[in-house]
């Protein structure tokens, strides 16, 4: 049975980062873009990560063009962005495609623990200190109102 720990996808920075490193942890997995009404939700995420990532929270951000074209960005102007507009400092990852033909390993894994197609920007999964998928949230749910089930994981 796949498990989070069981993929290594790359960084903005080009160097891959084994999901393995994350075990024990709870994981936040969020597609994101840096041209959408929702692009906000980066310093809620980013607060996310402040205000838990000591107790074992994990946010990893995925870019992803895929819904209305809106990160066009190259992975460095991807990092600038979202340094200087929302100082992010949770882990980034390359560009990858969360729906279709070209969908992410990664994704196919998330959605068949909560079927469905990603349906925007900032879509959510919850990834348990098991390895195993165990909340989908969606895209316009602010990260703010993720804390009651983030702390209940915890």
């Amino acid at each position: 049975m796949t498990q989070l720990g069981d993929f290594t996808l790359n960084r903005l920075d080009g160097t891959a980062q084994e999901f393995s490193d994350y075990a024990g942890k709870l994981v936040l997995v969020v597609n994101t873009a840096s041209q959408c009404g929702l692009t906000p939700q980066y310093g809620g995420l980013e607060t996310l990560w402040q205000t838990y990532g000591d107790k074992g929270l994990v946010v990893l951000g995925f870019p992803c063009n895929q819904f209305g074209g809106q990160e066009p960005g190259t992975a460095g102007e991807i990092a600038q962005f979202c340094e200087t507009q929302y100082s992010v400092t949770f882990p980034l990852f390359e560009k990858l495609e969360v729906n279709g033909a070209g969908e992410s390993p990664l994704y196919t894994w998330l959605k068949a623990a909560f079927p469905g197609d990603v349906e925007w920007n900032f879509a959510k999964f919850l990834i348990g200190r098991d390895g195993t998928v165990v909340a989908r949230f969606p895209a316009d749910l602010p990260p703010e109102n993720m804390v009651a089930a983030i702390e209940q994981q915890l």
